[in-house]
């Protein structure tokens, strides 16, 4: 069973889907809200607002993910976790390009380093929370 104390900083870091239910707006439509955390701390780099209808972030939400997770740690990380049967082009790819070793994962297992950022997301922004996006 995988936990944030196996990993050491920029070790690995996870991509995931930080809501469970998509986030709506009133212009724009629904989202899914795409994350990437350094397993150790659990602290996210960033996240990109993906439109319900696409399987996963474009190629320049994904670089954009990447870039700002660069640029706010000490270096890429040797693996990327992500969920099984989630993310399976573009994420992958880019990781790939960039010499980090993906790692396919049941989603189960990264609940405890994504739990609480999910449960406090939806807790703001879910369909009905008290937040607005």
């Amino acid at each position: 069973m995988l936990h944030p104390n196996q990993f050491q900083p920029d070790e690995a870091w996870i991509v995931f889907r930080l809501n469970d239910v998509p986030v709506r707006t009133d212009q724009e439509g629904s989202f899914n809200v795409v994350a990437l955390m350094d397993a150790a701390s659990c602290f996210i780099f960033g996240a990109e607002f993906v439109a319900v209808e696409k399987a996963e972030p474009s190629q320049t939400q994904v670089k954009r993910l990447f870039s700002g997770a660069k640029k706010q740690s000490s270096g890429l990380p040797a693996k990327l976790f992500v969920p099984k049967r989630q993310f399976e082009q573009a994420v992958v790819a880019a990781a790939e390009r960039l010499g980090i070793a993906v790692v396919r994962v049941e989603e189960a297992e990264l609940l405890i380093f994504i739990g609480e950022a999910r449960s406090g997301f939806n807790e703001r922004f879910a369909e009905g929370g008290s937040g607005e996006a």
